[in-house]
């Protein structure tokens, strides 16, 4: 798989289930975990996918 093709998957999938763990318990995708998580999931899937793609 092409590195920057990992980057985005990585960035995509990282940033999707970051976003949604704040429903587990009862805030919303908006609150200020959620957009936290969110940017730490996507930070956390660039790095998986940068390492995925070497």
């Amino acid at each position: 798989m092409e590195r920057k093709t990992a980057i985005w998957w990585g960035m995509f999938i990282g940033g999707t289930i970051g976003g949604f763990i704040p429903n587990l318990w009862g805030a919303g995708i908006f609150s200020l975990s959620g957009v936290f998580l969110t940017a730490i999931g996507g930070f956390l899937g660039i790095w998986v996918g940068y390492k995925f793609g070497n």
